[in-house]
């Protein structure tokens, strides 16, 4: 799992679709030239973030037009994108899509909608139920977007399926710009969560945000390759489009989860039992009794 990444710390156009995609192909260009095997943009990258009444009016289905062009361009570097994705049922969804070779491997749709403060998006879209690897010529990656990060069990069933890296998508706004502190409250919130996450599950976190100004608000960029162990090796500098090219390789994997064996030593089984209980599900109880029982060599 020796891959050359491109974060794409770009500023999306609110509702601008055709501008927002041609500048993913401009972005593209560049990593190419930089050697990057794998281009990752912010979440919802090629339609802007506050989009509201907006939402059923941009969307687009996987097999559109527009996403193919950045489809075919998997052929010359693997690319993760963000866009509202329609489904067959006409549900709206906050998606990621991870191409390579001119095909889709996964879109995941994001799980956990934030709806507080200044964040809507439960009014607008409907939620995903799952998180699945995708498998790339390059290692088994991880996809997360913005709020998944902040639910550990979302990251926690990456690490159970080995992930070789998590990328991480996000649209995350500043906050605590009125202090005399030397870096952002959201800033400081978002490196403490992904140093920590990389550390426990012993994985490299890649998050990509977006910067730029919409409907008033600022997102502060900072995007940032964060290694197994714990500690951002390459950081955007500030609050300006950016791209961020590093090289994650498996020998840090390595090292890291030969020192401190978490997975060897994780308990699923343990919380399998423990959350048929909370959930007060009579019937995995019972199956989980009975497994027991089953391999019990008295």
């Amino acid at each position: 799992m020796d891959c050359r990444v491109a974060l794409c710390q770009m500023r999306p156009k609110l509702g601008v679709i055709d501008s927002n995609l041609e500048a993913h192909h401009q972005w593209l260009d560049k990593a190419i030239a930089a050697g990057a095997q794998l281009a990752v943009f912010p979440e919802l990258s090629l339609t802007g973030y506050f989009l509201r009444d907006l939402t059923q009016d941009i969307a687009m289905k996987i097999d559109d037009p527009r996403i193919a062009t950045l489809v075919a361009r998997s052929h010359e570097c693997s690319v993760v994108f963000g866009f509202v994705e329609e489904s067959r049922e006409h549900l709206f969804y906050n998606s990621v899509a991870f191409a390579e070779d001119g095909k889709i491997l996964h879109v995941h749709r994001k799980v956990h909608l934030p709806d507080y403060g200044i964040f809507e998006e439960g009014r607008y879209f409907a939620s995903g139920d799952s998180f699945q690897s995708v498998e790339s010529k390059y290692g088994r990656f991880g996809l997360l977007i913005c709020e998944d990060a902040w639910h550990v069990t979302s990251g926690w069933l990456h690490f159970l399926n080995g992930v070789d890296a998590i990328l991480m998508p996000v649209a995350s706004p500043a906050r605590g710009i009125d202090t005399d502190e030397p870096e952002l409250s959201s800033q400081k919130s978002w490196r403490n969560l992904t140093d920590a996450q990389a550390l426990l599950f012993q994985t490299w976190i890649l998050r990509c945000n977006r910067v730029g100004f919409e409907d008033g608000t600022m997102f502060w960029g900072g995007s940032a390759f964060i290694s197994p162990f714990g500690s951002a090796v390459v950081e955007a500098h500030g609050e300006e489009e950016e791209l961020l090219v590093h090289t994650i390789e498996s020998e840090s994997l390595k090292r890291a989860r030969i020192q401190t064996p978490l997975l060897r030593d994780e308990r699923p089984h343990m919380v399998r039992s423990h959350l048929a209980r909370f959930l007060n599900d009579p019937d995995a109880q019972r199956g989980i009794q009975a497994q027991d029982e089953s391999s019990d060599p008295s």
